[in-house]
């Protein structure tokens, strides 16, 4: 039986640019720049759509790691932000 080690990504940064665009370092030094707009625009659920509005979506904070809105409101998987996938 085969073992394979897992090693757990850490997002150390996130910080805003411009838009819908957030800045991301990760504790393997890893940097991806998401841009958020298609996914808030194409979202079926009312209660993202708020996000749209700038002002809203500029406020996040790093918790432990991670991402998040409002009390995870809105928060997405690490590993999908490190890969650059929505």
């Amino acid at each position: 039986m085969n073992t394979v080690a897992t090693r757990y990504i850490k997002m150390t940064a996130a910080r805003y640019l411009q838009d819908y665009q957030i800045e991301f370092e990760f504790d393997d030094q890893t940097k991806k720049v998401i841009d958020f707009e298609n996914f808030l625009k194409q979202a079926k659920n009312p209660m993202l759509k708020k996000y749209l509005d700038l002002a809203v979506f500029k406020n996040f904070t790093l918790r432990d790691g991670d991402i998040d809105w409002n009390d995870y409101e809105l928060c997405f998987p690490i590993a999908n932000i490190y890969e650059g996938d929505l």
